[in-house]
């Protein structure tokens, strides 16, 4: 992790702490919550906002979309947000730059890579050996996309600067454009935009970026321990509102789900949506349960560690507390 995004976080937190306050509704708690990206990979997320599970738990959820995962962790340490949604290795970065109270995992939302790999042209008989000798947008350096890739790719024998060129100098959310612009020869999307280049013709969706690297904690929830410890009630009430949508798309129809996301993406269509919906529950991209397992945790730290992004391997009691996912899911 650079020294500068240490130098910022420490700056932030020299602002007052946001903490949780009364909306405008007097019987409602606001809560700020900062995720990575807008993605209909975090379906159950959006589900708990638009059918209310959030409100029947007492609770007014302002979703706001950090750009990175860096952004939210920094929003989250600021004091700016209550709620963090973002990749866990972030949380493992910060933790090795040995951050006194750095912020714990409470809960787990999606159990693999949610991103596709989309060529130019369309490929009914796909092989990674196709990449041989070609450009791919792999997203930014450090970041778990990337990392997720550099992973996948060695295990099909593709190993950059040798056989492969991978851009990492791109951010996540200029990824489509750079590609769409002409650059790379290959990108990784996630949904919806994956599914929007293909229905346009911009590109085709030849692989599972996720379904290649097994089952890692992809994107979960991060508090302060300030939270953890202060506001116990405010957590528990986050996640049973979390943990209800995990177990409704579980049995929801695809169009249930597409038209409980639609407010949060209005600019796709319920059919878009009903694609993308069906393909991350088809590869089991949902966690159905809230905690986060070790042996995931541990797969995780692997992936960071091939990467070259790893300086140590924090212990997993010192990141994850699953204590608060065990008592909502009793």
């Amino acid at each position: 992790m650079k020294k500068f995004f240490v130098i910022l976080l420490c700056s932030l937190m020299l602002l007052a702490l946001f903490g949780c306050s009364k909306s405008e509704d007097a019987d409602l708690v606001s809560v700020e919550l900062h995720e990575v990206t807008r993605s209909v990979f975090y379906a159950p997320q959006y589900v708990a906002s638009t059918l209310g599970f959030f409100e029947d738990e007492g609770l007014d959820v302002t979703i706001t979309t950090s750009g990175d995962s860096n952004k939210a962790m920094t929003a989250l340490l600021a004091g700016q947000a209550d709620f963090c949604l973002a990749g866990p290795e972030t949380g493992v970065f910060v933790y090795n730059e040995g951050r006194e109270a750095a912020p714990v995992c409470v809960g787990q939302l999606t159990k693999r890579d949610g991103s596709f790999l989309i060529a130019r042209e369309p490929a009914e008989d796909f092989s990674w050996s196709q990449l041989e000798n070609k450009t791919i947008i792999g997203g930014r350096r450090g970041g778990m996309p990337c990392m997720t890739l550099l992973y996948v790719l060695n295990q099909h024998g593709l190993v950059p600067n040798e056989n492969i060129t991978v851009i990492d100098s791109i951010q996540f959310p200029l990824m489509a454009g750079a590609f769409e612009g002409g650059e790379g020869d290959y990108v990784t999307l996630f949904e919806p935009t994956a599914t929007e280049f293909q229905n346009a013709g911009k590109g085709y969706i030849v692989a599972n970026i996720g379904l290649e690297s097994g089952e890692v904690p992809y994107t979960c929830y991060f508090i302060s321990p300030e939270m953890r410890d202060s506001e116990p009630e405010i957590v528990e009430a986050f996640l049973r509102a979390i943990y209800r949508a995990q177990q409704w798309v579980q049995t929801a129809t695809d169009e249930e789900i597409a038209e409980a996301m639609q407010p949060h993406f209005p600019d796709t269509s319920i059919e878009s949506l009903m694609i993308v919906a069906k393909s991350y529950r088809e590869t089991d991209s949902w966690k159905t349960e809230l905690e986060m397992f070790e042996e995931d945790y541990n797969r995780l730290l692997d992936i960071i560690d091939f990467a070259g992004e790893l300086s140590a391997r924090p212990p997993f009691e010192e990141l994850i507390d699953n204590s608060f996912a065990k008592k909502v899911q009793d």
